[in-house]
């Protein structure tokens, strides 16, 4: 059946094995529980917020929630470069497991916040978590799925994220108003996902990949106990993944570009979209309607356009190309930004215009599970991944205390928005610099200093 799927005479889907769709399910599972909590946070900061502070300071509360957002970012850039490390160490099954549980419990936690401080040390804590469980998941659907059906299964694992952000809306709507300690019930139902790790243990195996790498890396470390001198791939595979990255000339080319493009979109994101609940309310406020309401509809509308926005770019990415389908989404992220925040009043018009916007700079973020695996060798393959994906949150963890204090001096929202959604030009000049890979293998072996062509990355020894 894989003979015939490659030449196109089934359909993509009937390629795939049991074992593929069990991982896919997986490592969509993780992400979605990500974007439940994620977005939890974002619903619920402010009114936590009130009940945390004392009234004297509430007028200062978009500070606050800017701080308590920039250090849940902040410990998620950590999480990330651990998780990866994790994962090309410890294997893609078990840090899964191990990173789901921490942060489901860690979420538990969050609900018996006693004040703005405990709040935002176990949102850290909980971000820690967070940041090292997306690698796993990208690496390990990349691996194991076809390479004409791999940008599908990376779309799809990214879809999670606003699966969780809808449910998170969802349930917001239906308890947010049911009094003052409501945000603390969110964070109790974020304890579930724990029990989805028993499921893992059982049914998602190991990737073979993995298992092929880390058999070299043993042989290499006992070459070294043995007193041999080590040379190539072997030299590589016993270096520190967080260090080999940078040993090699062509993975730091890849290193800058990516780590660009994603701490532009992750700006972008966090300083902009941090904001969109309250900003909607607030609008809905001025139009003296419900604004609990209208925050709590424009998640759910916003992360509908994201859903359908994740899984668009994976089928533009296998049909045209990483390249213009990253493109296409920045620029339309340049764009949306001033339009939904400084022109659309109508509140109801806004609410359609969130749709389009969330289509387009949440689902800017597909490239990153696509096109990342296909930049690096299994070996460093999830510690690149989750360098690239959340090390940029270590810089991009000021951007919603910036947009915080923005809309403070500024007075709204407008203006400091379009400020920040402007990063989006650093990511549309990083692309073109980027090889092609649709439709090319893994790389393996022991370099990437091979002849890059302008197009496609050329399969390794």
């Amino acid at each position: 059946m894989s003979e015939l799927a490659a030449h196109g005479a089934v359909p993509w889907y009937r390629a795939l094995d049991r074992t593929q769709w069990k991982a896919l399910v997986a490592s969509n599972l993780g992400w979605t529980f990500d974007g439940f909590e994620v977005f939890a946070l974002i619903l619920t900061v402010g009114v936590a917020l009130h009940q945390l502070l004392d009234p004297s300071q509430y007028q200062f509360i978009p500070a606050y929630a800017g701080a308590v957002i920039a250090i849940t970012v902040f410990g998620w850039g950590l999480g990330g470069l651990l998780g990866g490390v994790l994962a090309d160490y410890l294997g893609r099954k078990r840090s899964m497991t191990l990173t789901i549980l921490a942060y489901s419990l860690l979420t538990g936690l969050s609900a018996f916040a006693w004040d703005w401080v405990s709040f935002a040390v176990l949102r850290f804590l909980v971000g820690l978590a967070i940041g090292s469980e997306w690698a796993t998941g990208a690496s390990i659907t990349a691996e194991l799925w076809p390479a004409k059906a791999r940008g599908k299964g990376g779309a799809f694992l990214q879809s999670g994220y606003p699966i969780g952000s809808f449910l998170a809306s969802g349930v917001w709507l239906a308890i947010g108003s049911s009094g003052p300690g409501a945000w603390r019930y969110m964070y109790l139902i974020g304890v579930l996902p724990a029990l989805v790790v028993f499921w893992i243990r059982r049914n998602i195996p190991e990737s073979p990949r993995w298992e092929e790498s880390n058999r070299r890396r043993r042989a290499a470390y006992h070459l070294r106990r043995q007193g041999a001198t080590l040379e190539g791939e072997n030299a590589a595979l016993v270096r520190f993944t967080l260090i080999d990255m940078f040993a090699e000339p062509a993975v730091r080319l890849r290193l800058v570009l990516t780590f660009i493009m994603s701490l532009s979109v992750t700006i972008g994101y966090w300083g902009v979209s941090t904001f969109v609940p309250a900003y909607v309310g607030s609008v809905a406020a001025a139009a003296a309607l419900p604004a609990q309401r209208y925050a709590a509809l424009v998640g759910l509308i916003q992360n509908l356009g994201a859903l359908a926005g994740f899984v668009s770019f994976g089928f533009l990415a296998d049909a045209f190309g990483r390249k213009p389908t990253t493109m296409l989404y920045y620029l339309m992220c340049l764009v949306l930004t001033p339009v939904v925040y400084l022109w659309v009043k109508d509140i109801n018009l806004l609410l359609a215009a969130f749709a389009l916007y969330g289509f387009f700079i949440q689902g800017c973020f597909s490239w990153t599970p696509i096109w990342l695996p296909e930049l690096f060798p299994t070996r460093m393959r999830a510690t690149a991944a989750g360098f690239i994906f959340n090390a940029p949150r270590l810089i991009s963890a000021i951007a919603p205390l910036i947009a915080g204090t923005l809309i403070v001096s500024l007075g709204g929202y407008g203006k400091a928005a379009t400020i920040i959604g402007m990063f989006y030009i650093l990511g549309l000049l990083a692309v073109p610099f980027l090889p092609e890979t649709r439709g090319q293998p893994l790389p393996e072996g022991d370099t990437l200093a091979l002849a890059e062509k302008p197009e496609g990355v050329a399969r390794l020894a």
